[in-house]
């Protein structure tokens, strides 16, 4: 049995959403704010003793506290409720338990459960309310009813849990109707206990080596490890002297206790455990050391040399201690026999604090090792959890399975208007439930499995932090990317007050993004290259004036319908913006370029054909340089630029590192100038603009 999906209203950020859970492992991304951790918090306030706060619920509903004061209508008062769905597989045991927990299922496969935390007296809370505050002569109170309920534990004396079980019948298989049963409130938290157990590593960890009440010492968590989980010494009185007299058969016993435990550490990836090793000793008094009391060491095993745990790294201390959390969870669920929870889920928040890249690739995989050697020993191979990984790792993100990921997006609330520009709702969508287009271009055909599959490869191989972005920029090649940054400061200042991420795609592959971008509703600008070939049928490069000239360009031709040059030259500004898709293109426009008294419409069909021609001074005077003479003639000039430019010799990043190094200032293309404004008033608009902007894409949301 495991958890197929969660359904979250009115907590927090998470207004009203629905999240598919994975049979083994789900991962929660999304730029901060975005409700990871809210999914995560819920769980805790519902089934890990967390009470509820008035501020945990979502902003659109504080008012409707204040509207109930106001009316007195009971049903105006605001719910927080979490769904549970199950599957279960009929042939097993668990069917059996939850069939003799809910006998009324229609469904004998999927069973679900509601908690819904709401008020348990309308009229009561009313009275303790006026009591507090009366209404004052000018109708007014010195207090809301939102802020009564904050003071005091007043929230939870007037609200309580009540428990639904739900039967979904599938009238309609797209959207069934659910059928809700409430259940006596001992009754619904006997059923919660037996369904699912949850446990959490916390993103504030705290690995410290102080006694502190907000650190966690690992010596403190092996022992409690070794309390809870592994065989406990003889407490015999020869045993007690033994111990009296030396410590030194505890540490055996420790040693013996720990060494599958401590075997796995030493394979998790940590470079800084080649030179040492972990021993655990007993260090205290006798009467002590019986309870399981312990001090964390590591050995350099050649001299013997013993240091303390502060010596040690925070990313060895984070991962082992990680590590013991979730071998700690496993075997508790696991050693518990009689109604053992049917689910245990554990919550990992931000596990890859203080490690580097290598280990966060292969967390998943050391976490899991550790989990399937926890059900080996305790010879119950099939009772594994299912984690939720809250990141903001890319390296994480990498090493897991595409349609694993669940993506949270900031947004605003239902039938809010974007004045204020602050998002305070999320969305989350399933990277199972994408599918792309079919991709025909150029008689060539990619099925949508085929294009996947590309995309799978490309996030896999370079950019997963596409999910943690504010906006793409979909850039040509290399020197594109190299430049953004100086440009996006010489002409989009506020920028670089956002999270961006570029991708280096060429004008081969950026509409294929298209798909994925607007599934994921993240706005993005593509800059690519007009790449003018002849129309003489051999699709050999030419100047990008030449008459009747066709671009090669995929991108331009999916993303703007048009094939020649000259029509995508004549494109205007709003022509290139998309509303409904959130995006812009850009692609090289004539540049007028004037050399002393001469002066000529010059047309690029590269960025560093753009550059040049835009910067035309600067490279006359060889304060930059392009390896060749420029030509006293701007027609002469245009000629020898296009051929050096095209040229196998010419050292494309050489050229972008001298841009960079050039101590004058240098001019960004218009074209580029143009995607990057466009992108700016997108994310960072003047406050006049927020309103009109995110209205104008409202009907793909």
């Amino acid at each position: 049995m495991r958890v197929s999906s969660v359904e979250i209203r009115n907590f927090r950020r998470l207004e009203n959403i629905q999240i598919d859970i994975e049979e083994r492992e789900s991962i929660f991304v999304g730029p901060n704010n975005s409700g990871k951790t809210s999914a995560t918090a819920i769980f805790r306030c519902f089934l890990g003793g967390r009470d509820f706060k008035i501020h945990d619920f979502s902003v659109a509903r504080m008012a409707d506290f204040d509207a109930f004061a106001t009316t007195e209508d009971s049903g105006l008062l605001p719910e927080i409720s979490l769904d549970l769905w199950f599957t279960i597989d009929p042939e097993s045991i668990a069917f059996g338990r939850v069939f003799t927990l809910l006998p009324k299922l229609s469904d004998f496969t999927r069973v679900g459960i509601r908690l819904s935390y709401e008020v348990e007296d309308a009229k009561k809370l009313r009275q303790h309310y006026d009591a507090a505050y009366p209404v004052k002569e000018d109708g007014t109170r010195a207090r809301a009813l939102s802020q009564y309920l904050a003071l005091d534990g007043n929230l939870g004396r007037h609200y309580a849990v009540r428990y639904f079980s739900l039967d979904a019948e599938s009238h309609d298989e797209a959207l069934p109707e659910i059928v809700t049963s409430e259940l006596d409130p001992d009754e619904g938290k006997r059923l919660l206990k037996h369904l699912i157990r949850v446990e959490f590593v916390d993103a504030q960890r705290n690995i410290n080596d102080d006694d502190s009440s907000r650190s966690n010492r690992l010596s403190s968590a092996f022992a409690a490890f070794y309390r809870k989980n592994l065989e406990q010494v003889d407490h015999a009185a020869d045993a007690h002297s033994v111990i009296d007299a030396n410590n030194k058969q505890l540490t055996d016993h420790y040693a013996k206790q720990f060494d599958p435990l401590i075997k796995l550490i030493k394979h998790l990836g940590v470079p800084s455990i080649n030179d040492r090793e972990l021993r655990i000793i007993s260090s205290l008094s006798p009467e002590t050391a019986l309870r399981g009391s312990t001090e964390l060491l590591y050995i350099d095993p050649s001299q013997q040399h013993e240091l303390p745990e502060l010596y040690n790294g925070l990313g060895f201390k984070n991962l082992i201690y990680m590590a013991i959390q979730a071998r700690h969870f496993h075997s508790q669920w696991v050693m518990t026999v009689e109604n053992r929870p049917l689910c245990l889920m554990i919550f990992i928040e931000e596990p890859e604090v203080h490690l580097h890249a290598q280990v966060q690739q292969t967390f998943i995989s050391n976490i899991w090792q550790v989990v399937n050697q926890s059900a080996e020993a305790a010879g119950e191979p099939s009772l594994v959890p299912q984690l939720i990984v809250t990141t903001h790792s890319s390296h994480i993100l990498d090493a897991v399975d595409f349609e694993k990921v669940r993506y949270f997006q900031r947004c605003h609330i239902a039938g809010e208007t974007a004045a204020s520009g602050i998002r305070n709702a999320s969305e989350v969508r399933s990277l199972r439930a994408f599918q792309p287009e079919v991709d025909a271009m150029d008689d060539k055909l990619a099925t949508a499995s085929e294009s996947l599959a590309f995309l799978k490869r490309y996030l896999r191989l370079t950019h997963c932090d596409l999910f943690f972005a504010d906006a793409a920029i979909l850039v040509e090649g290399a020197v594109e990317k190299l430049l953004m940054p100086s440009m996006i400061e010489r002409v989009a200042m506020r920028l670089q007050t956002t999270y961006l991420t570029i991708l280096e795609v060429g004008g081969a592959y950026a509409h294929r993004f298209e798909g994925l971008l607007s599934f994921l509703h993240i706005p993005y600008l593509v800059i690519t290259d007009l790449d003018s070939v002849s129309p003489n049928g051999h699709s050999s490069a030419c100047r990008a004036d030449t008459v009747d000239a066709i671009t090669s360009n995929a991108s331009l031709k999916k993303l703007c319908g048009k094939t020649t040059v000259a029509e995508l030259i004549a494109l205007t500004p709003a022509d290139k913006q998309h509303v409904a898709k959130d995006c812009c293109i850009a692609f090289q426009t004539d540049v007028l370029v004037t050399d002393g008294t001469a002066n000529a419409s010059l047309r690029p069909r590269t960025l560093e054909e753009a550059i040049v021609y835009v910067n035309f001074g600067l490279f006359r005077s060889s304060a930059l340089s392009i390896g060749i003479a420029i030509p006293a003639s701007l027609a002469d000039a245009y000629q020898r630029i296009y051929e050096r430019i095209k040229s196998d010799s010419f050292k494309k990043t050489d050229f972008a590192m001298d841009i960079l190094a050039c101590p004058l200032d240098w001019t960004v293309p218009g074209y580029i100038a143009e995607g990057l404004g466009w992108l700016e008033a997108r994310l960072s608009p003047p406050p006049a603009a927020v309103a009109e902007a995110e209205d104008a894409v409202a009907t793909r949301v």
